[in-house]
């Protein structure tokens, strides 16, 4: 008997975790942080059951918060286990997990001054859930496994990776199973699954054949914009921006989307679509990023790589800033238009775009691109819902500048690509399916498209629910 127990991610796109029991063995299959609003930040917690359990391995599909960010929250209540995943997710998850905590600690060092000059005593609640010194602690508990490996986790559990196209070492998961009757069982867990034709990645690879499988749903209820109608768009608002003397604003996820975004400005530029204008990333942990791609060329497309080899990128780029420090950032407040600035965090939650959403929303001239998925709750769904007015860091903004919503740039598969990617492991036969890490609109409508198709009736779990298999 197979259970498995989502702990996140049921009806939603952050918090992904599956605690996969065995008659041998308990694996937790990601462990990332819930992300949105402060009832969302509350629920980053270690769920009873797995305080309970003697958890053998974890196993990381990718270096996102919102699937690797509770991991050092484990470490910190006693986990000593092995973590597997690919040598790229270990080295951008280094970046993600020591930015998560700094921040925590700062925003913890903030509170407590403040609560000192109130004279008030501060709560369990306001302390971080991890330090840095948890972090590290988490890095030396990885083994790096590459690409299809066959590579034992625990007593009866064997795993494979399979590229999942979504970010620089992301992996769709294939549990091999062993049954107490000697039979085995094959379980896939998709984790977040990527378009066809994203820049520096290969497309996606997914296991030939499951008998059950855990399917990502961000985007299972649409198809994104095609990517050549998203780039004329984005010209567009460049060529506009230029021509008004504007600033342009792309939040970004650190890794994976500033890159990507960074690409596709580059290729703009190499045509002549838009002038070489100043672009300033103004992210430190982006900036670590880039030297983590160069490390892993070996994960390129071939048109990456072609670009990379002979310097086309960097000579594209020569308008590029880079802004380490804050002061470096604060100086941005007194550069004149046109300008492009790429900053974090890609839902607006927190990051230096904070600044500069207080500082420029209230100018008819700025531009905010918002190029990637926005959860519920967060700054960014509210402004791409269509706010008037927002709070930004406790100050209320009027909405004036002008707000742009580019699906075609997302780093998940479209609903048609979601499909065709259940298809190829589908190819054996029908696999058992659970939809998750997707709104519930979103994973209903995947789950009619994949009845209406192949007859497949997915199951659509709830948080905490097991699945005995």
């Amino acid at each position: 008997m197979i259970t498995i127990t989502p702990y996140g991610a049921a009806g939603e796109v952050t918090g992904s975790a599956y605690l996969v029991e065995t008659g041998s063995s308990t694996v937790l299959v990601d462990f990332g942080m819930f992300q949105g609003d402060k009832d969302d930040d509350a629920r980053n917690v270690i769920p009873g059951r797995i305080h309970r359990m003697d958890i053998d391995a974890v196993v990381l599909t990718h270096a996102h918060l919102d699937h690797c960010g509770r991991l050092p929250l484990l470490v910190r209540e006693g986990f000593r286990g092995p973590i597997f995943c690919t040598p790229a997710a270990r080295d951008l998850a280094e970046i993600i997990l020591l930015d998560a905590a700094h921040i925590m600690e700062s925003d913890f060092e903030r509170r407590r001054r403040r609560s000192e000059q109130r004279g008030r005593k501060l709560n369990r609640y306001d302390h971080p859930l991890y330090d840095t010194e948890d972090v590290t602690q988490t890095l030396e508990l990885v083994e790096e496994t590459d690409y299809l490996v066959l590579t034992r986790v625990s007593k009866d559990v064997q795993v494979v990776f399979h590229d999942a196209g979504h970010m620089l070492g992301s992996a769709s998961v294939e549990l091999r199973i062993q049954l107490e009757d000697g039979s085995q069982r094959v379980v896939v867990f998709s984790g977040d699954v990527g378009p066809p034709n994203f820049p520096y990645l290969r497309d996606p690879e997914p296991p030939s054949r499951a008998d059950v499988l855990v399917l990502e749903s961000t985007y299972g209820d649409r198809d994104h914009k095609s990517l050549d109608e998203t780039l004329d768009e984005l010209e567009r608002i460049l060529v506009e921006a230029v021509d008004n003397n504007g600033k342009v604003f792309i939040p970004a996820f650190a890794i994976g989307r500033a890159q990507q975004m960074m690409f596709h400005l580059a290729e703009l530029i190499r045509k002549q679509r838009i002038p070489a204008l100043p672009i300033f990333l103004d992210s430190p942990m982006a900036i670590k990023a880039v030297n983590v791609y160069r490390m892993h060329r070996d994960l390129f497309d071939s048109e990456s790589t072609k670009l990379s080899e002979h310097g086309q990128m960097d000579h594209d780029l020569r308008s590029l800033v880079l802004c380490t420090s804050a002061q470096e950032s604060k100086q941005i407040n007194e550069a004149k238009g046109p300008f492009i600035v790429i900053a974090g965090s890609g839902m607006c939650t927190a990051g230096r775009i904070m600044h500069h959403l207080r500082n420029n929303l209230e100018d008819q001239r700025s531009h905010f691109i918002i190029a990637g998925y926005q959860a519920r709750g967060s700054l960014g769904r509210r402004l791409v819902d269509g706010a008037t007015e927002v709070m930004v860091h406790g100050e209320r903004r009027l909405v004036k500048a002008r707000i742009h919503t580019l699906g075609g740039f997302s780093a998940h598969a479209g609903q048609t690509d979601l499909v065709n990617w259940f298809a190829q492991v589908a190819q054996h036969g029908t696999p058992l399916t659970f939809l998750t890490h997707g709104e519930q609109d979103a994973r209903t409508a995947l789950k009619d498209k994949l009845s209406e198709i192949y007859n497949a009736n997915a199951y659509l779990p709830a948080y905490s629910e097991h699945l005995v298999i």
